[in-house]
């Protein structure tokens, strides 16, 4: 028997007025083990691991990217004009294009030629710390770290870093939870910025060099090529999907690790674990909390029929946490053996993070380096972390000191 999701009996989630993300995370779990699908106050959310990777891989289930605006009660017509397709939200035809033309630029091979350049940016970061044994991490590591490999990638030269810098930072401020007060700043940069990739593309189509830019101008598929729009799109999508990511998922490692310095001295001696370190830091505590899909039309899943225009968010964070797919899911362990069963924190189905290769290497290099030049980790002050409600979660501060000299 098939029911309405109007008459599905369900927990609710409730608003979590307690800013807390840890509290959060465990409501959260205890409401999964209620069942797959929980009520929230727009819809329905998916907790379980089973009905998260159901929603994410049905092609019925849309991305609501293209809503962010409307939940955040943006009315300027200007910003909601300059909405286009972007391969973050597309969807059908349009999407299996996109995503065939750019996906060997976004292969392991091409994330690997960077490793190099990775260990360069963390060692010469952490160096001006190292002999005073005391950083305030998420300003000199993790919030300069990600910039420097996008340039790398995209070809930009080293002397408009900053610049460039400055623009990555005003675009995402789409993030904030303040998109009705920075809308002036964000479209200055999306103006700035456009201008500026057309620049780069112009010259790379005179003159090819070995970076992603160019990767992506002479992709092509059956005679298919990116015009120039689909160019500055991606590159706007490479910003978006790779910076702030980056920088937030690798405060929070450290944030796991000061709890754990057993592993953090384990991985100091056998950096060969710095790939399961990441995979289990992004399991245990990742930094996109979840994602929000909508019914393109009635979709009936598990018995109860849910009306097109439905949304469903997906939790991600408590997907993580199922028992039934990670033994233990409760304990962090960086020796953790792969179940088979990735975790949920690049997402799934045909929105699985496109840049998931160029992340894990960034997170592994650092992993790799960190743990032997910061022994003996400890907080050096209270870790600040960003409003429970940002899109994608992190420490803003945090102090620390280690043993010196390395």
């Amino acid at each position: 028997m098939v029911i309405h999701a109007s008459e599905l009996d369900a927990p609710v989630v409730p608003l979590f007025e307690n800013g807390d993300r840890q509290v959060r995370r465990a409501v959260m779990r205890e409401i999964a083990a209620l069942g797959p699908v929980a009520r929230t106050d727009i819809g329905f959310a998916a907790v379980q691991y089973e009905s998260v990777v159901k929603v994410l891989r049905d092609k019925r289930w849309h991305s609501a990217v293209g809503f962010a605006a409307q939940f955040a009660g943006v009315t300027d017509e200007e910003f909601l004009s300059r909405r286009r397709i972007s391969i973050l939200s597309a969807e059908g035809d349009t999407h299996v294009r996109l995503r065939r033309l750019v996906a060997p630029a976004f292969s392991p091979r091409s994330a690997d030629r960077l490793r190099p350049f990775m260990r360069e940016v963390v060692n010469g970061l952490l160096e001006p710390h190292t002999a005073s044994g005391t950083v305030e991490f998420v300003s000199a590591v993790c919030e300069p770290y990600p910039i420097p490999i996008i340039c790398e990638l995209l070809g930009a030269p080293k002397s408009d870093w900053q610049m460039f810098s400055g623009w990555a930072t005003d675009v995402l401020r789409v993030f904030n939870g303040t998109l009705v007060e920075d809308l002036p700043v964000i479209m200055k940069a999306q103006d700035e910025l456009g201008e500026y990739v057309r620049g780069l593309i112009a010259e790379r189509r005179d003159k090819p060099a070995d970076d992603l830019l160019t990767d992506l101008i002479v992709a092509e598929e059956s005679g298919d090529r990116l015009t120039t729009d689909e160019l500055v799109m991606m590159v706007e999508a490479v910003i978006v999907g790779g910076t702030d990511t980056t920088r937030n998922q690798l405060g929070l490692c450290l944030a796991v690790f000061l709890d754990h310095p057993d592993q953090w001295a384990m991985l100091a001696d056998d950096p060969g674990l710095a790939p399961r370190a990441v995979e289990e830091t992004m399991r245990y505590f990742g930094a996109v909390n979840g994602t929000i899909r909508y019914a393109s039309e009635d979709i009936e899943m598990d018995g109860v029929l849910y009306p097109k225009g439905t949304f469903m968010s997906t939790s991600l964070g408590t997907a993580n946490f199922d028992d039934s797919v990670f033994p233990g899911a409760g304990t962090f362990d960086i020796t953790r053996e792969p179940v088979g069963s990735p975790h949920m924190s690049f997402g799934s189905g045909i929105h699985y993070c496109l840049g998931a290769s160029l992340a894990r290497a960034e997170l592994q290099e650092a992993l790799t380096i960190l743990p032997r030049r910061m022994p003996g980790i400890a907080r050096a002050g209270a870790t600040v972390m960003k409003p429970a409600t940002t899109a994608i979660f992190g420490p803003a501060a945090m102090a620390l000191s280690f043993d010196p000299g390395h």
